[in-house]
């Protein structure tokens, strides 16, 4: 896997002052354009979008200061439509504009190749089951928030904390089958998974039952699902989960992410220090 995504990454560095097509990318990497989005933006710690942006703007920076080409062929090379589109980017990676940067001789900021490899650390084993599961319902109160990488969720907490006691009652006790009692689902992320893009987050249980009239549902289709376990310090364990599910998991199995919503379990100790984890991804064979 990690060897059809470097010869992606090839290709995007052969056609950088070009459009670049990320089915194209998917193929070259033998995988759907939905998983290849996931694993790049786990493995390189950023969008697919935005590393070509900043590769696009280092080629451009050293253009601009040889001198060679006019700001405006050059803003046209790497794709904007405008010499005030490019100026705007430009300022906004390098920090000063490009016919300033030329005046000057500027030191610009430059974003390196990316390669990937897989490292192999040892130290711990992941616990995971394949379960296939028929289609049910998510059952609960939702709301839209922004994604956040690192750290709590105000929005999440803020959303949690609003939602009564008899109300999570109700909801908890429609629990009829796994993974069981409360738990939050992920829903509609923005292909790019980037900071601040907003997803549809549910607080609520996983059923067969009946809608209650005052409750939000999400029909989830039927299909295969990896779940994953882990415990440790509350939130950063469960946030390392599904770093180290895209980076260490998929790369090493012959599994890929399919389109669906991601499922949460969490159970905190007493002061809310540490939690164990189960996160169930929907996944699907890769072709043989």
């Amino acid at each position: 896997m990690l060897e059809k995504l470097n010869q992606a990454m090839e290709h995007i560095e052969d056609r950088l002052d070009r459009r670049i097509e990320v089915t194209e990318l998917a193929r070259i990497a033998m995988t759907s354009e939905y998983h290849f989005r996931r694993m790049f933006s786990a493995l390189a710690g950023m969008p697919l979008s935005e590393y070509v942006r900043r590769r696009r703007l280092t080629l451009a920076g050293a253009e601009v200061l040889t001198g060679e080409r006019t700001l405006l062929e050059i803003a046209v090379r790497y794709g904007y439509s405008s010499g005030e589109a490019f100026a705007r980017a430009f300022r906004a990676m390098h920090g000063v504009g490009p016919g300033e940067a030329r005046r000057a001789g500027a030191a610009l900021r430059s974003q390196p190749r990316m390669s990937f490899r897989l490292v192999v650390e040892g130290s711990s084993s992941m616990q995971y089951r394949i379960v296939e599961k028929g289609e049910f319902r998510v059952v609960g109160k939702r709301a839209r928030v922004p994604l956040v990488h690192e750290g709590m969720n105000p929005a999440i907490a803020e959303f949690i904390r609003g939602i009564g006691k008899e109300t999570t009652g109700r909801i908890a006790a429609l629990s009829d089958q796994q993974p069981e009692g409360i738990v939050g689902v992920s829903d509609k992320l923005d292909e790019s998974r980037a900071e601040g893009t907003e997803l549809d987050y549910y607080h609520g249980v996983v059923t067969g039952a009946e809608v209650p009239d005052d409750l939000d549902a999400l029909v989830v289709p039927a299909g295969s699902w990896a779940v994953f376990e882990n415990s440790g310090p509350f939130p950063q364990a469960l946030q390392y989960l599904w770093r180290d599910v895209f980076t260490q998991w998929f790369p090493s199995n012959p599994y890929r992410s399919r389109t669906g919503p991601e499922i949460l379990r969490t159970r905190l100790s007493p002061d809310g220090a540490r939690a164990e984890a189960e996160l169930w991804i929907p996944v699907e064979p890769t072709a043989s």
